[in-house]
């Protein structure tokens, strides 16, 4: 299950998204983000599902990665669908039993609401993520951000501490799993028992997870003072960003795919 969790991970390429300005790229995913949670119908959401579908056709990403991302999301996506299902009311009855009734517009809805996470998760995930390195996703985020500078907002920290914590989710998962497997190899059981006791057996996971964690950290501090990092004050930049006219296009094309979905809303149907 860890090993299908690629939050963080970035995936070289030369696709379309890659070639993308990080800083375009980083407003097109506030678009984005803004055009799944406004759709709140069926025709607004298939649209929102086959611009997902395009974005990840765009990105070069193989679909069996979005999908291995998405299982461990399963349960939530699972959970989400039966809260809308049972506890969404509506006109039409389809089941009743006791205290328990089932709506047609609580399966719609909780239809609905998966698509859209699953829209939600799958885009987010090939827009910023998989197509963008940590370093040019630092540089995007600071460049962003430049103009709070002037009321003394430490932007460079802030974005660099925005990309080591996305850098180090696929070390930080990859340790967990080696950890798993050593104390199982020392007998460990993490799968029988009741709830209590799988609580505890976590104990031998966390303990040298944290210290691993710890210990990353002070490495990770030791080598930026021995290369004398001071902070962004004075820095320059090797690689200088460019937006492309192609860029522009790519953004106001979601644009204006956002605002269409606002127009689609109204359309109902229930």
């Amino acid at each position: 299950m860890l090993k299908d969790i690629t939050l963080g991970q970035f995936f070289p390429g030369n696709s379309l998204l890659h070639k993308t300005d990080p800083r375009i790229k980083l407003i097109i995913l506030v678009v984005y983000i803004v055009m799944v949670l406004a759709a709140k119908t069926l025709v607004s959401i298939a649209a929102v599902t086959l611009i997902t579908i395009v974005l990840i056709f765009m990105s070069g990403i193989q679909l069996k990665i979005i999908l291995r991302a998405l299982k461990p999301l399963l349960f939530i996506l699972i959970l989400t669908a039966v809260i809308n299902i049972f506890f969404f009311k509506g006109s039409t009855l389809l089941f009743e039993w006791r205290f328990i009734k089932i709506y047609k517009e609580g399966l719609i809805n909780a239809a609905l609401m998966m698509i859209r996470l699953i829209s939600l998760i799958a885009g987010t995930s090939v827009l910023l993520t998989y197509t963008t390195s940590p370093l040019a996703l630092t540089d995007a985020i600071e460049s962003l951000f430049s103009p709070l500078k002037k009321i003394k907002v430490p932007v460079h920290e802030f974005a660099l501490m925005m990309t080591i914590a996305l850098r180090f989710i696929p070390t930080l998962i990859e340790e967990t799993d080696k950890i798993i497997s050593a104390q199982k190899a020392r007998g460990a059981d993490f799968e029988s028992g009741n709830l209590l006791r799988r609580v505890k057996a976590l104990l031998p996971i966390i303990v040298p997870l944290f210290v691993s964690a710890f210990r990353r950290a002070d490495e990770l501090a030791e080598a930026m003072e021995c290369r004398c990092y001071r902070g962004g004050e004075g820095r320059t930049k090797m690689k200088q960003m460019k937006s492309r006219p192609a860029d522009y296009v790519f953004l106001a094309v979601m644009t204006a795919l956002c605002v269409s979905i606002f127009f689609l809303n109204p359309i109902t149907i229930i």
